[in-house]
């Protein structure tokens, strides 16, 4: 397979791009508004071209800890869900970053809290970004704003997965998993095989020569101080990842006197109502967070030094907006704007908030 451009689902592109980018497997359970990824799998059956295995799971539980099983031989899995079935793998999820193990994890966000709806989100910021599960640990947070990004986030997540021993996470949202655009594929990747995965994971539990012990893969640790030394371990992992790994984009910033800040689905709206702005002679820019963990505290605190106000807009009640809050330190002012229920605005409605909360 080469690359080449298609028009699909944005749910549809992370399934293709992790058959091409040589995923070893997948472990899910269908929820809507997401379910379109395990179905592709299953329709393109790349058990009989590559050897991935796509398994459907009994529930969502089984399926993050079929991850950890995977994940602790040195192997490209992944596992999706929507929020509910998200929340049933926290457990999970924080065993694989206690036990420090590659995984890639896809949310595509449904409104809340509970059962709630099956439409458009962004509400599980909070469960993803500080940590939905039990102890001090961090999640690589991918917002794609896009269909292209779903697929090329795929790819990156796994590369940044490997390159931290770490899980990550595509935190999309409903509008971006349903909707349906041109995207480019990429080439296929062989999968690796087991002498390059050996090298590649030495730590994996294949990831010794017979003649020495095997590599025991855990969590666990009963003494409070090795159990300290092994969070300490991990937080200065997570510093080199906030040193290293923040991305974002920013549009218009150069002489804007507001500023509106916004990921996934809302920021494609926002830039919108940038436009709109600017044409009724507002000068507004955006910044928009590409990796929710490590957020992009430096750039958004250099913006702020720059303009009148700050306008966060999500599909929640707000919660990006504290980390927003947290890097510019009251040096300007920030206000929020959010939509819930799975009500997406449209741009118009965001410029109206800007007018009302900061000019």
């Amino acid at each position: 397979m080469t690359e080449e451009v298609v028009l699909m689902k944005g749910n549809e592109a992370i399934a293709h791009a992790a058959i091409r980018c040589g995923a070893d497997g997948y472990f899910g359970y269908p929820i809507t508004p997401q379910s379109e990824v395990l179905e592709t799998l299953a329709e393109l059956k790349p058990w009989e071209t590559t050897g991935m295995v796509v398994l459907q799971a009994e529930s969502e539980v089984a399926a993050i800890n079929m991850v950890y099983g995977g994940a602790a031989t040195g192997k490209m899995v992944m596992t999706s869900s929507s929020s509910p079935g998200v929340s049933l793998k926290q457990e999970g999820i924080s065993y694989l970053a206690g036990a420090e193990l590659p995984a890639l994890i896809v949310n595509v966000m449904r409104g809340g809290p509970g059962l709630g709806t099956i439409q458009p989100s962004q509400a599980d910021y909070f469960q993803t970004v500080k940590g939905g599960g039990h102890g001090d640990y961090r999640l690589i947070t991918l917002a794609p704003a896009s269909v292209q990004e779903m697929a090329d986030f795929v790819g990156l997540a796994f590369e940044l997965a490997f390159k931290y021993r770490n899980p990550a996470v595509i935190l999309a949202d409903g509008v971006i998993g349903q909707m349906m655009e041109k995207v480019t594929l990429p080439s296929q990747k062989p999968r690796r095989t087991e002498e390059e995965l050996i090298a590649q994971c030495p730590w994996a539990t294949t990831g010794r020569p017979k003649s020495r012990k095997p590599n025991i893969i855990t969590s666990l640790e009963l003494k409070p101080e090795l159990m300290e030394e092994r969070n300490i371990h991990l937080q200065a992992k997570y510093r080199t990842i906030e040193e290293n790994e923040v991305r974002f984009e920013t549009i218009a910033c150069d002489d804007a006197d507001y500023l509106i800040v916004a990921f996934g689905s809302m920021a494609r709206i926002g830039q919108k109502a940038m436009e709109i702005a600017r044409a009724e002679g507002i000068k507004v820019g955006m910044l928009r967070p590409i990796t929710l963990w490590p957020f992009p505290t430096k750039a958004l605190q250099a913006e702020a030094q720059k303009v009148k106000g700050i306008l966060v807009t999500e599909l929640n009640a707000g919660q990006m907006i504290e980390d927003v809050k947290l890097a510019v330190n009251g040096t300007v002012n920030v206000q929020h704007f959010g939509r819930l229920g799975g009500i997406v605005p449209d741009p118009d409605e965001i410029v109206s908030a800007l007018k009302q909360k900061l000019l």
